[in-house]
């Protein structure tokens, strides 16, 4: 089934002086899957945008097969066909999983009538079993599935709406690599449907599994483009970041004690045998391609799962064998990379939640008094400039960045010794993920030891004294200091820059 061709002729959007895209000519040839790519800033948020209808650009044309379409709205993009799977989903969790892939257009008994609902379950069964996605039943709710099921629904869901072009934006961003896997079989099937699919995404290792073509902004202007069987990581990188100017961050000479120590830990099927020394007031970042086993390692050393063999140190002591709860007493922290699911209490307070983690410490005689934990939720809210107007609001008052803060905040007020922070900056702005890096980085000059996991390896080049990269179940590469750069990080991440193309590489 031929798919539609995209075009894009001088396609611009400012912002007042701010270029976020600018000139962006380039054509997406039919019914195949397209990776566009880029690092933060470079345009490709306010393309999506642009795409979806949600922003008119200040310039320039889209044309589908050939014939301009005027998207100004997001009700214009989808009568034109373009349908956009945004990275936050758009789902919701009350209703059930047939209720979510209709919503706004259930079946009537007749015009204005009651519900159809034998009908809904049964249209939404066979879009589900017709899309490979039988497993799921269609009369769950949404807010029981994980979130990689959920991302299936959101793609069933766009797939309903019969799509000429669908746009992913970082569909995998939060699934598990089991989940991902799924997800890329849903889009072959709408591939082999004839879709053009638009796939965004920062996860290169991904893209030889998944994708045509393989094309690049930077800085807000088209950097280049390539079929994946020709491009090499190194072609990539340097589409990604051109010539990079070397950092200007000093280096810094830690010589004070070990304080975390993993001597030759793990964990079946993610890695084995990793050791490293963490020392205090570093900040160490874990850097590896999904599926590295970067989370299993964290919850293995704050104590969520056992390592098949190995040891763990803290400040010297054995403490393999200890408990979650006994390695917190002893001064382990652990911040989760989904803080809605394991970070926070969505809809307790913000002061509640910022002394969750220490309240046993806190409170007298066994008893929780809110006067002993307003100094505590106080110097945290002024700590880490959290913008709030009254702590007893529900933290899922506040804006992303200000609840990954709580998160942190949460865990300093136990006085750790050692913070494991996983995608600290994931969901949030750019601003708010420079906020977050900073006070990590002024809680190491303190004397807080941290470890970071991050997707995002500029963050990583940018916040820690030292990276080391998981690959194949191994550490493989170890970058310090000065040393630290992005371009070196995602080839370290990814097939060897050697390897002539990226689709054999992987």
């Amino acid at each position: 089934m031929p798919g539609v061709d995209v075009r894009f002729e001088k396609l611009t959007k400012h912002y007042g002086s701010l270029k976020a895209l600018e000139k962006f000519t380039h054509h997406f040839d039919g019914g195949e899957v397209h990776a566009l790519i880029g690092k933060n800033g470079s345009g490709k948020s306010t393309f999506v945008r642009m795409l979806s209808g949600a922003t008119k650009p200040t310039a320039g044309t889209i044309s589908l097969n050939g014939a301009p379409v005027n998207l100004d709205t997001p009700k214009a993009a989808l009568s034109a066909g373009v349908v956009t799977v945004y990275q936050e989903l758009s789902l919701v969790p009350g209703l059930s999983v047939a209720e979510n892939i209709f919503l706004g257009r259930l079946p009537r008994r007749c015009a204005g009538g009651l519900i159809d609902w034998a009908r809904l379950r049964q249209r939404a069964a066979g879009l589900l079993n017709d899309m490979g996605a039988g497993d799921i039943d269609p009369l769950q709710k949404v807010e029981s599935l994980s979130v990689g099921k959920q991302q299936i629904v959101e793609i069933v869901k766009a797939s309903s709406l019969d799509p000429k072009v669908l746009v992913l934006d970082e569909p995998t961003s939060a699934l598990a690599s089991s989940e991902v896997s799924q997800l890329f079989e849903l889009i072959r099937t709408l591939r082999a449907r004839g879709v053009t699919i638009i796939y965004i995404s920062h996860r290169l290792a991904e893209l030889p599994q998944i994708a045509d073509t393989v094309t690049a902004l930077r800085d807000g202007v088209f950097a280049g483009s390539l079929p994946i069987e020709q491009a090499t990581p190194k072609d990539i990188l340097d589409m990604m970041f051109g010539d990079l100017p070397p950092l200007n961050r000093p280096a810094r000479r830690l010589t004070g004690p070990v304080v975390l120590e993993a001597r030759r830990v793990a964990a079946a099927p993610w890695f084995d045998d990793v050791s490293f020394a963490l020392r205090k007031g570093e900040v160490l970042g874990i850097a590896g391609m999904l599926g590295a086993g970067r989370t299993e390692l964290l919850h293995g050393l704050f104590g969520a799962r056992e390592f098949d063999r190995g040891a763990v140190l803290l400040g010297g002591k054995d403490i393999t064998h200890c408990s979650l709860l006994e390695r917190k007493k002893l001064g382990l922290a652990y911040a989760s990379e989904d803080r809605k699911q394991a970070g926070l209490s969505i809809d307790h307070s913000i002061h509640t939640n910022l002394v969750t983690a220490s309240c046993r410490t806190i409170a007298r005689h066994g008893f929780i008094w809110p006067r002993l934990e307003r100094p505590f939720v106080n110097r945290q809210i002024a700590d880490l400039h959290i913008k709030v107007s009254d702590p007893a609001l529900p933290v899922s008052s506040l804006s992303g960045g200000n609840q990954q803060k709580v998160v942190v905040g949460n865990w300093l007020n136990t006085n750790p010794q050692v913070l494991l922070l996983d995608e600290p900056g994931r969901g949030v702005d750019v601003q708010a993920k420079r906020q977050i890096y900073q006070i990590i980085w002024e809680q190491a000059h303190k004397g807080l030891s941290a470890i970071v996991v991050s997707t995002e390896l500029e963050d990583l080049a940018e916040c820690c004294d030292r990276v080391i990269v998981l690959h194949n179940g191994r550490i493989t590469a170890e970058f310090s200091d000065a040393r630290i750069d992005p371009k070196d990080l995602y080839a370290a991440t990814m097939p060897s820059v050697t390897t002539p193309n990226l689709r054999e590489a992987v």
